[in-house]
């Protein structure tokens, strides 16, 4: 009996750990959705390198490569949206879940990343591809 009370007592550990640290899935938005979060102010992040940076950006976003976040978070708000952003939408997916790790709640990232905002005619700085 006792081995089996050690055992179900290990099974609810296991559970109860693996529920309270499940993460808060990706909450993508739509270019539209994003530009919306723009007017408003919210806090764009780039998580793409320099070189990618200095070619085109969304105005009034702050670069942090997605290899320098962890380091950097302090630079972040946790009073506001964050809108996490990347060429495709893959770092930029990456970043959220670090960021939602690290406690922030108010995080999204645009889905289809730069392209798409591009494509639906947002403004960038810089010379797009």
């Amino acid at each position: 009996w006792l081995w089996v009370s050690l055992a179900a007592l290990l099974v609810a550990l296991v559970g109860i750990l693996l529920l309270g640290s499940k993460i808060t899935p990706s909450v993508e938005i739509t270019p539209a959705q994003a530009y919306a979060k723009f007017k408003q102010g919210a806090f764009f992040l780039d998580v793409r390198s320099q070189d990618e940076w200095d070619q085109f950006h969304i105005a009034g976003s702050t670069l942090i490569p997605l290899d320098q976040l962890q380091n950097r978070l302090s630079e972040l708000p946790r009073d506001k949206d964050i809108v996490v952003v990347c060429l495709s939408g893959h770092r930029s997916q990456s970043g959220v879940t670090f960021l939602q790790q690290a406690g922030f709640k108010q995080i999204s990232c645009l889905s289809g990343g730069l392209q798409t905002w591009i494509a639906a005619g947002y403004p960038i700085q810089g010379n797009a591809p």
